[in-house]
């Protein structure tokens, strides 16, 4: 149950006794409550489990396939044939162990990020864990807190919540004590308290929250694109498969062992084993590369949509310009007398219990006002872009005041404009303060502003971050459009933004001028850089008109004005001193709350998705190869060129490897759409070539060589010319060069000039080049491919752009 105080409580800022304040739960009660389960138990963001990363890296289609013929392998063949099984395990082992220190990275770094509700026990405000509240709980609130759990209002001070995340509806919704919240809506403006009348999986929003945040690869194009290839492989598999399995045991020149083991040989390059365990290593990597950047990843998936971005939407407070502010001057208007504003300013600040920014730099310039008492309060909103308090004052006469956006409360034309306009020039933020008329009875009324008097203007001087001009710079480079969308004046943002030196500034929007229509309204988001006077919902409205251009649209923000824009946005990225609402909805939270940080973000999402383009292009022209040769073997009814140690051997020297290193190198290209269409219109016909002039090359040999070790010599022959074409697709996928690319290239060629040379090697892999005529035919053959595919990759390059 909840404890109230014996008696009213007088607050010494206040005329009227305040309502009694409840003092929630005590301690024994919390206790009891813990001992029923009565705790809010829903799990707090995190990543898989170590049972889940196992599962996922070892229970495989593929790695059953591979696992099976494994088991084969090891029954009928000598240990060389069964390479390719202890590769699988060392590949499934990297993923876990890289997975596992992502999984490690993330939860720590969860839980610097995790905000934490305050609640009232024993009559004392304590912080504590989301998952430390319980039935019964008091939890105070105040703008920009999410709600964690369903609850009745139990106090209000001008509270308004937006429910819009869960229901739709637009306008912020007034409560009053006795009225219901709901878990995943936000405090926008005002303040209070609730008691929680739901907790755990009760609660309204506590399903979609678990299910959205887990650690997750869904919504990732590189992810369902890799999975529509291997839907298509698989079903490429099957027939292909049987059909060597039959005509390999219906050749059967060599023995019933040896075909077995030609025909797994055939199986197993069709399978790009090694495809899904470099994308989940290359994100895990991410991940872990930016957690040492202070730079919380809550959805994988993000890595790779900021690198896809071209149009990043800034709020200029808390992104371009550090949270805090300073009073630099103080302008009476109208006569005014300074002491007095001076008394109304500190009266104004000491009447708001939770002060944002601006009201918090009026409060640290002037002392609360001793003899003034606050009858009515108005918190400040963005929607209405002002606040305001009525006051008995010490000699006993009453007064209403407004503090707020100065082209909000003042009509157009009016001189003290003009002034304003001078100061926004300059960058600085001004606010007015303004006296209310006699004949309006509530501030809530919005018509309050219409006649009130103006008293001051206050300036405030604005604090950049030291490192948002080389971050806007660094967007310009990379051909990313940084678009500033701010609640202030817009002159005033356009100064800022001036000053950073951001391409536009000078064309500075007033949002309120805006046409509705989305069309309309991206046309004039295309042309513009500066937007200013905009509102929570507009900043929403514009991120969805972006996106109807086509944009692949970022947003930063760290305030609760910036909430339902972070959610609609492709990535959305909070500052961690951010707002909790704000950190809640975001992919992306800057723990360190530098603005730097992001194009370290966009950096390892592009690594990320142009290395796994790349050397998906090599795993997959290894598929096409494996299953054109394995048609051709059937429809010739030959024995299959390869035992499984060659192509163990080709694919380590000419994919495994390479693959491996490429996919973790610098990649500065922006990430572009359409990935199974990027990788097949290589791999097609890479893979094609290679197919066909190895068939070619095997057929040769086999026509050529004669005696029992005739199917080993010819085994060699195609397996030269199979690396050395290879080879080539490898140096093409490696472009542009540069020296370790060199060295990487040159170094896998001098591996297979090993084996060849070293002869308990050649043994290994029954690899033996006999006589000169066949190798150099293979040298020959290999060349005219090697061409070939360079004619024809410039070929699609033109005739199938993406």
């Amino acid at each position: 149950m909840t404890h109230i105080d014996a008696g009213p409580e007088l607050d010494p800022v206040h005329p009227v006794p305040l309502p009694t304040r409840a003092t929630g739960l005590t301690g024994a009660e919390v206790e009891e409550r813990r001992n029923r389960g009565e705790v809010n138990d829903v799990p707090v963001r995190s990543s898989r489990s170590l049972s889940e990363i196992v599962r996922a890296n070892v229970f495989t289609r593929f790695n059953a396939i591979i696992g099976v013929l494994w088991l084969i392998m090891l029954a009928v063949a000598p240990f060389q044939d069964s390479l390719f099984g202890y590769v699988i395990l060392a590949n499934t082992g990297i993923g876990i162990i890289q997975e596992w220190r992502a999984k490690k990275t993330l939860d720590s770094l969860a839980v610097i990020g995790e905000a934490k509700p305050t609640v009232r026990r024993d009559g004392v405000a304590t912080e504590v864990s989301t998952s430390e509240i319980v039935l019964g709980d008091l939890i105070e609130i105040g703008p920009g807190d999410k709600i964690p759990v369903d609850g009745t209002c139990a106090e209000a001070d001008g509270l308004e919540i937006d429910e819009s995340l869960l229901t739709g509806e637009a306008d912020p919704v007034v409560k009053q004590p006795g009225d219901p919240v709901m878990s995943g809506s936000f405090v926008v403006a005002g303040g209070g308290a609730f008691t929680a009348t739901k907790v755990g999986r009760e609660a309204y929003a506590a399903q979609l929250a678990e299910e959205a945040s887990r650690f997750t690869l869904v919504q990732s194009e590189l992810r369902s694109g890799i999975s529509t290839i291997l839907k298509y492989v698989q079903w490429m598999m099957i027939p292909t498969a049987i059909g060597l399995v039959i005509s390999q045991l219906v050749v059967k020149e060599h023995g019933f062992k040896d075909s077995v083991a030609r025909t797994v040989g055939g199986i197993v390059p069709m399978v790009p084993e090694g495809l899904v365990l470099l994308t989940s290593v290359a994100f895990a990597i991410g991940v872990i590369r930016l957690g040492r950047k202070q730079c919380l990843v809550q959805e994988l998936p993000a890595i790779e949509g900021l690198a896809r971005v071209d149009t990043v939407c800034l709020d200029k407070t808390g992104t371009l310009t550090e949270g805090g502010m300073d009073v630099s001057e103080l302008r009476p208007l109208n006569g005014t007398d300074e002491p007095y504003v001076t008394q109304v300013l500190g009266a104004l600040g000491e009447s708001d219990p939770r002060p944002n920014a601006s009201l918090q730099a009026v409060i640290d310039a002037y002392p609360a006002a001793e003899e003034w008492r606050c009858t009515e309060a108005l918190p400040f909103s963005s929607a209405r872009k002002y606040s305001g308090a009525a006051f008995s004052e010490g000699d006993g006469t009453t007064s209403a005041w407004l503090l707020g956006a100065p082209d909000v409360l003042l009509p157009d034309g009016d001189p003290a404009l003009a002034e304003v306009d001078d100061l926004n020039r300059q960058g600085l933020r001004v606010l007015l303060l303004a006296r209310v008329g006699k004949n309006h009875d509530s501030l809530a009324d919005p018509a309050v502003k219409d006649g009130a008097e103006p008293a001051a203007l206050v300036v405030l001087e604005q604090r950049l971050r030291p490192d948002a001009g080389d971050t806007l710079r660094y967007f310009a480079e990379q051909d990313v459009k940084a678009k500033v969308i701010s609640g202030d004046n817009a002159v005033s943002v356009g100064a800022v933004a001036a000053k950073l030196d951001l391409p536009g500034a000078e064309n500075t929007v007033d949002a309120r001028t805006l046409p509705t229509e989305q069309s309309a309204m991206a046309d004039k988001l295309d042309e513009g850089t500066v937007f200013g006077r905009v509102t929570p919902q507009q900043k929403r409205d514009m991120v969805a008109a972006l996106q109807s251009h086509g944009h692949t649209v970022a947003m930063t923000g760290d305030g609760v004005n910036d909430v339902l824009a972070l959610k609609d946005a492709d990535i959305g990225v909070s500052m961690g001193s951010g707002s909790e609402a704000t950190r809640a909805v975001a992919q992306i939270v800057l723990l360190d709350n530098s603005f730097a940080t992001l194009p370290s973000v966009v950096a390892e999402g592009r690594r990320v998705i142009g290395n796994i383009t790349r050397v998906a292009t090599l795993f997959l022209v290894k598929t096409v190869y494996s299953v054109l040769l394995a048609l051709m073997v059937v429809c010739f009814q030959v024995e299959y060129p390869f035992l499984p140690r060659h192509l163990t051997l080709l694919s380590t020297l000419t994919i495994g490897v390479p693959a491996f290193f490429l996919a973790l190198a610098p990649n500065k290209e922006r990430a572009k759409p359409h990935f199974v269409k990027r990788v097949m219109r290589y791999a097609i016909p890479g893979g094609a070539v290679a197919g066909i002039a190895t068939f070619v090359m095997y057929m040769v040999a086999r026509h050529y060589y004669t005696g029992s070790e005739a199917l080993n010599a010819e085994t060699s022959a195609a397996t030269l010319t199979l690396f050395l074409i290879s080879m080539w697709v490898l140096a093409i996928i490696a472009r542009p060069y540069t020296w370790w690319r060199v060295c990487l290239v040159a170094a896998m060629g001098l591996g297979f000039l090993l084996v060849l040379a070293v002869p308990w090697l050649q043994d290994f892999f029954a690899l033996k080049l006999v006589g000169a005529v066949m190798p150099w035919t293979a040298v020959g053959v290999s060349v005219v491919a090697a061409a070939v595919l360079e004619l024809l990759w410039r070929w699609v390059g033109r005739r199938f752009p993406v």
